[in-house]
């Protein structure tokens, strides 16, 4: 198995792990997508298996073996506490795998997922598809060294994701996300938040620093009585607003042609002229565009073109480490506040 990432011309054969409700979207997708075979599923829950496999028309595995047997790459889509030993067991046998976020609960089962990967020669691929929101892809061309981001990701109380604290289960998108815009390190960060309506953290707030000084403030609830996605990157050029649930968005920056971007005495005043009347006269307002599509769809793409060894994985193992790394270290500030504030 795992061949397919030398650069060979034939289909991948392509398998999901795990039905439940992200599960099953992959399955929707993965069953059509392009220069692939699809094998089939494997869900741990016999009833589920089967009114999944019944609804969407694909064959079910009765167990994880057996569909491995069947696949050259697999889409994990299992309980993140699950991920090492899915994943393990796969690549070990040099089949490349999609991991959907977190890569795992720890960093522990992270590393030995990776160590794993490199024993297999097969390649790991983490699913932090906000990388692919055609928001996120509009607004590529018109990053320029963003100085200051603020993520805003709220959503209602629900069942789903509660075995793990908001910052795993909502945050760790947004620290994916951003440190994939600014591009550099983390330097130092601040984290602050409280349990709700759960025993661990439902409501989390971070800033972060990082190595050239770009700061970004990001906040998730999963306690929220609306929903909202929002991002919005503030740079030299202009300021980027995303709407990441809707995948929409635009690049506001200042007109080039106006009185104050050109040299004279009058320019201020005539500036300060233009302000007063009204806004919109001195700003441009880009709508961003990308193809539209499912970014389910372009993510499952792009691993299928890493698997034939087009291109390299779009978030790599060691890049959903890294994002586990700074969601786990703001949670453990987090859980210290809290506890800093019964005890005083």
């Amino acid at each position: 198995m795992g061949s397919m990432a030398q650069g060979g011309g034939s289909d991948v054969r392509l398998g999901v792990v795990g039905a439940g409700s992200l599960g099953f979207h992959h399955t929707r997708i993965a069953r059509d997508l392009p220069e692939t075979r699809f094998a089939g599923i494997h869900e741990a829950n016999p009833e589920r298996a089967r009114q999944v496999a019944e609804e969407l028309g694909v064959r079910a595995f009765p167990t994880l073996s057996a569909l491995l047997d069947e696949v050259d790459a697999v889409i994990i889509a299992t309980p993140t506490i699950t991920h090492c030993a899915v994943a393990v067991e796969a690549l070990e046998r040099g089949i490349h795998v999609f991991i959907e976020k977190p890569i795992a609960p720890s960093l522990e089962d992270a590393d030995r997922i990776l160590d794993a990967a490199a024993r297999g020669g097969a390649l790991v691929q983490v699913g932090h598809v906000e990388r692919f929101n055609t928001a996120v892809v509009g607004a590529r061309p018109y990053l320029d060294q963003p100085l200051f981001i603020e993520s805003h990701r709220l959503a209602p109380f629900t069942e789903r994701g509660t075995d793990v604290a908001v910052v795993l289960d909502l945050m760790i998108h947004d620290v994916d996300l951003v440190g994939s815009l600014v591009g550099r390190p983390v330097q130092e960060f601040q984290a602050a938040g409280a349990p709700v309506l759960t025993p661990s953290v439902d409501i989390a707030n971070a800033r972060i620093t990082y190595e050239g000084g770009a700061v970004a403030n990001l906040t998730s609830s999963r306690v929220s009585l609306e929903r909202l996605r929002k991002v919005r990157i503030f740079q030299r050029s202009g300021y980027l607003s995303l709407n990441l649930a809707n995948g929409t968005g635009e690049f506001l920056r200042l007109k080039t042609d106006l009185p104050a971007l050109q040299p004279g005495p009058e320019a201020e005043a005539a500036m300060a002229g233009l302000l007063a009347r009204d806004l919109s006269s001195i700003i441009q307002r880009i709508p961003l565009q990308a193809e539209p599509a499912e970014p389910l769809r372009r993510e499952q793409d792009s691993f299928r073109e890493a698997a034939l060894g087009r291109i390299p994985p779009a978030v790599s193992g060691v890049e959903g480490r890294s994002a586990l790394e700074v969601a786990l270290a703001i949670e453990a500030r987090i859980l210290r506040h809290v506890a800093d504030t019964r005890t005083s």
